[in-house]
């Protein structure tokens, strides 16, 4: 059994919080929320406005997130198709392109540091990918991996 009588509600909490300001309690909370969100979460576009201000102490330290990629990912019946538009020709020539069973990887675009991971809709086979750049937009088509092995589990009743 849970033991309540340890719980930190009771009267006297009661009585203090009847007490308090609104004030005090909005600093309060405040400073909480600042403790449990990430610092990576400062500055976020589209953060709710109950979240602004939080952790005004680490909101000078903040680290430089590498913008976001104008991209889009669809998948067909056989292949998984990624477009991302493409600024500056020049990134091209500096991009690496990688690709896990379920990840798209892009390096060095736009700025040299930066790299965006990309979740792909569907398992990928490691082979047979292809890029092609037209009109500002560079397209890549990975192969679908169809994984027709199925195993059974056999269901056991524990008494």
């Amino acid at each position: 059994m849970f033991p309540w009588n340890l719980f930190p509600f009771n009267k006297d909490m009661k009585n203090l919080m009847q007490q308090m300001k609104p004030e005090e309690i909005d600093k309060y909370i405040q400073n909480i929320m600042g403790q449990m969100f990430p610092q990576n979460m400062q500055g976020m576009s589209g953060t709710p406005d109950f979240m602004k201000g939080f952790n005004t102490a680490a909101a000078g330290q903040k680290q430089p997130n590498p913008a976001a990629l104008d991209s889009s990912v669809f998948e067909t019946h056989d292949h998984v198709y990624v477009r991302m538009l493409i600024k500056k020709e020049d990134w091209l020539k500096d991009m690496k392109l990688y690709h896990t069973s379920n990840q798209m990887i892009i390096e060095h675009i736009p700025e040299k540091d930066d790299k965006h991971i990309i979740t792909l809709p569907a398992i990928v086979k490691r082979k047979g990918s292809t890029a092609h750049f037209k009109d500002g937009f560079l397209e890549i088509k990975i192969p679908k991996n169809v994984d027709m092995q199925y195993s059974e589990i056999d269901v056991t009743e524990i008494l």
